[in-house]
């Protein structure tokens, strides 16, 4: 009942309103949050009709903006699986009443109408974002290099052009390095596929 009453309580409109790390369990979405696997909430937009929620591992949109019924539809993205690309903001004219935060989650264009009287958290949602979208680039060339690296060093390992004898000589030597080598590739890989971006959000969001 306590969070029925969120929305009058905020003075919400279709215009969504950032809120105050402190009333983040008065909002729905906070229900749907992986508190068991260290999830977190960062941010959270509210507007009449839908909630909108930056965590350190997915962005979650709340959508209850659906004409034939009272439902509600969770959509949750998890970062690793949907970079974000195209971050940027759309200020307000003299006579509007928002600014839309905009962005793409695996090409989905997504556009968030907030509140001008907040542009500056808006401004440091934007820069969150943009840092976690150029992460997102720096991952995928640390990946492609580790790939890349792995790939030459197999090769290295091919020993069909080795006479019979060298290979039946050095089959201990060979497995083990082979598995040194692909127990180093699987390490790296996990340090570079790191899609945990409490640390970016920290940086930017101010909490209260």
């Amino acid at each position: 009942m306590f969070k029925s009453l969120a929305s009058d309580v905020f003075g919400l409109s279709d215009i969504g309103k950032i809120i105050d790390a402190k009333d983040f369990d008065k909002t729905d979405v906070d229900d749907y949050i992986f508190q068991e696997d260290n999830e977190e909430i960062f941010v959270v937009i509210k507007s009449k009709m839908d909630e909108y929620c930056f965590t350190n591992l997915a962005f979650i949109h709340l959508n209850g903006n659906l004409a034939i019924s009272k439902k509600k539809v969770l959509t949750r993205y998890l970062y690793k699986h949907h970079p974000i690309t195209d971050v940027c903001i759309e200020t307000a004219g003299t006579v509007d009443l928002d600014a839309e935060l905009k962005f793409s989650l695996s090409g989905k264009a997504i556009s968030i109408d907030i509140d001008k009287k907040q542009i500056a958290q808006i401004k440091a949602i934007y820069k969150a974002l943009f840092t976690i979208s150029e992460k997102f680039k720096e991952i995928q060339r640390d990946m492609t290099v580790l790939q890349n690296t792995h790939d030459a060093v197999n090769r290295m390992f091919v020993l069909r052009e080795l006479p019979e004898q060298v290979v039946l000589s050095l089959p201990d030597i060979v497995n083990q390095t082979t598995q040194q080598v692909e127990a180093a590739y699987h390490s790296r890989r996990i340090a570079i596929q790191n899609y945990d971006f409490g640390y970016i959000l920290k940086r930017y969001i101010k909490q209260s």
